[in-house]
């Protein structure tokens, strides 16, 4: 199964401004939700340019990967993303 049939990507931006006017301390938020069970799979606090960057990622590879393939790599990805 394709990874848009299985996943879809939420971004819930912290202000109204675009990413590059964004104040320094705004927070976005990025789901990875599970389309079946309506369950967020992921989720990252992230500025609003890395949010950006990030929600790009992860609609390319909804577009071109496999489900299992998909949440495999972006689970991979989350330890990254979550920091330390």
């Amino acid at each position: 199964m394709r990874a848009r049939r299985a996943y879809e990507v939420k971004h819930v931006r912290g202000g109204v401004a675009p990413a590059l006017l964004a104040a320094p301390d705004r927070v976005d938020h990025v789901e990875i939700v599970e389309i079946d069970s309506g369950e967020a799979v992921l989720f990252w606090d992230l500025a609003p340019t890395d949010a950006r960057r990030v929600v790009r990622a992860i609609r390319e590879d909804l577009a071109n990967l496999q489900a299992d393939e998909f949440i495999a790599a972006w689970r991979a990805a989350d330890a990254e993303l979550s920091g330390p």
